[in-house]
């Protein structure tokens, strides 16, 4: 039997068509018998995400939320801003004040501020009350720097024995009594200079001219009234009959001493200059507030005398201070330590209202000196 009939048995003339290797049986393709493609998605999902991410970040730059971000600022050396009239003292060591950057930030600061360890949030009240504007608050800054220098150089020099001489400019007249015989005479900021022609530093010196007089008789004062909005001042002449002297008692009741004269104001030194018997400048520049008057009195302390009171080591510094030495507490305590570390500063003198929250930022890194007064820091560096 044929056995050509059989489909087991059936057989190609021609060889089989090698196996298509990858996509290049695809490739041979005429266009049209190609299939299509298909591209991933993901690049478009990221490409898409970076869009949105994009204009949200762009949206909330510019929004400011009621805070300040306060993160550490620069560590300056006292010396380069202190100048001293042929100081005595070649100093090896270091004296350095602190300052803490303040800045009002945007919702993505304050986020980024929240993730920072070193970085203090507080609400724009606690440092910029409603009302007081940016520029506001930098003028306050820097008055407040202003009366800081002058207390450093003024506790400075005292504590070494220096003589510092007052210059008063009148006595200010804070407010009238009614009905007395200033009323209609005399206006609050009215500056007294002469009583009789008696000149008149301060108030002390009004009040003893004054206070030899009876009723009914006659003065002659010479005042500085503000005029233009106190932008200017005139003199003028202002003759005043003393009335009897009346003062008001705390149950409410009113004394009258027929036998001595009022005039019938209250008065308060008027602007006083200090004159200081050594030539200091405490350049300043651009920087505000108060809390480097003790290292500015260190440093002043230290040029005027022959030893160096840092014995050649990097100390560190915050805190205000007023005439009678006291210093006082300061805002940004922890970031100063962090910037006093940043400086390598071996220690860092902080006021006693702030010295838990310094050694709580301290850690090992530095060492924390408190200081109540400016003796207190004298005494710690006296240990060096």
């Amino acid at each position: 039997m044929d056995d050509h009939g059989s489909r087991d048995s059936f057989t190609l003339d021609t060889p089989p068509p090698d196996e298509p290797e990858g996509d290049a049986f695809w490739d041979d393709l005429p266009e049209p018998l190609r299939p299509r493609r298909r591209l991933p998605k993901w690049p478009f999902v990221v490409a898409a995400v970076m869009l949105i991410l994009g204009i949200a970040l762009a949206l909330a730059w510019p929004i400011n939320i009621p805070y300040y971000a306060l993160s550490p600022g620069p560590v300056n050396d006292v010396s380069d801003f202190v100048k001293v009239d042929q100081p005595l003292d070649d100093a090896t060591g270091d004296l350095f004040f602190l300052t803490v950057s303040l800045k009002e930030v945007n919702v993505l600061e304050w986020v980024a501020a929240k993730l920072d360890s070193r970085v203090d949030l507080a609400p724009r009240e606690n440092i910029r009350p409603a009302g007081v504007s940016q520029e506001d608050l930098r003028r306050e800054n820097l008055a407040l720097m202003e009366r800081s220098k002058q207390n450093a150089i003024f506790v400075a020099l005292t504590r070494l024995g220096y003589e510092v001489t007052y210059v008063g400019s009148g006595a200010e007249v804070n407010s009238v009594v009614a009905d007395s015989a200033a009323d209609g005479n005399l206006e609050p900021g009215d500056v007294i200079v002469a009583v009789d022609g008696e000149p008149v530093e301060f108030s002390t010196e009004a009040v003893d001219l004054i206070g030899g007089h009876r009723p009914g008789d006659r003065i002659v004062l010479t005042v500085h009234r503000p005029v233009d909005d106190g932008t200017e001042t005139e003199t003028v002449t202002v003759p005043i009959v003393l009335g009897p002297f009346r003062a008001v008692e705390d149950d409410g009741s009113v004394t009258v001493d027929e036998n001595r004269g009022m005039v019938g104001v209250t008065l308060m030194d008027a602007e006083v200059q200090v004159v200081f018997p050594v030539d200091v400048e405490i350049d300043s520049r651009n920087i505000g507030g108060p809390s480097a008057g003790m290292m500015f009195t260190l440093e002043i302390m230290d040029e005027l005398t022959p030893t160096d009171l840092t014995d050649g080591h990097r100390i560190a510094g915050t805190g205000t201070i007023d005439q009678d030495g006291v210093v006082g507490a300061i805002g940004g305590v922890r970031q100063k330590v962090y910037g006093a570390i940043d400086a390598g500063a071996e220690y860092v003198l902080v006021p006693t209202d702030n010295y838990d929250d310094a050694v709580t930022a301290a850690g090992d890194d530095i060492g924390v000196v408190s200081v109540g007064t400016i003796d207190d820091a004298l005494a710690f560096l006296d240990t060096l």
